[in-house]
C-alpha cells in the first residue's frame, strides 16, 4: 500500500449508519470486516516502519547518533502524521474498495 496516495480527512465526521450495512446487509458484519482490515492495514504499516528502522541500526549504541540522527525523526513524524488504519478502512469501505465475502455462503454454495 502507498501510503503517499493516503488523503484522509483525519477529523471526526459523523457518517449514517444506514450506508454501513449496504454491502453486508447487517451493521455488525460490517464493523467486524472494518475491525479485520483495520488489523491488516496496521500490519502493514508496522512491517514498513520496521523496514525504514533496520538501515538505522548499528552495533553499537553511541548517544550522539540518537540525538543527531535527523532522518530517524523525519520517518518517524511521517508516520505519526498517516491516519489511524480505522480511518483507512472506513475511507475504503465508503469508496466501495473492499470486496465483502460471507464465509458461511461460501460454504453453502460449494456443498450444492
Amino acid at each position: 500500500m502507498d501510503f503517499n496516495k493516503i488523503k484522509i480527512n483525519t477529523n471526526i465526521q459523523t457518517h449514517d449508519l444506514n450506508n454501513f450495512s449496504e454491502m453486508t446487509g447487517n451493521l455488525y458484519e460490517t464493523i467486524a470486516m472494518l475491525s479485520k482490515r483495520s488489523d491488516q492495514i496496521s500490519v502493514e504499516i508496522k512491517r514498513e516502519l520496521m523496514s525504514r528502522i533496520e538501515e538505522f541500526n548499528s552495533g553499537g549504541d553511541n548517544l550522539e547518533e540518537m540525538f543527531d540522527n535527523h532522518e530517524q525523526i523525519e520517518i518517524a513524524r511521517y508516520f505519526e502524521q498517516l491516519p489511524k488504519p480505522c480511518l483507512i478502512a472506513i475511507n475504503e469501505y465508503l469508496n466501495k474498495q473492499l470486496v465483502y465475502r460471507n464465509e458461511e455462503e461460501v460454504i453453502k454454495d460449494s456443498e450444492k
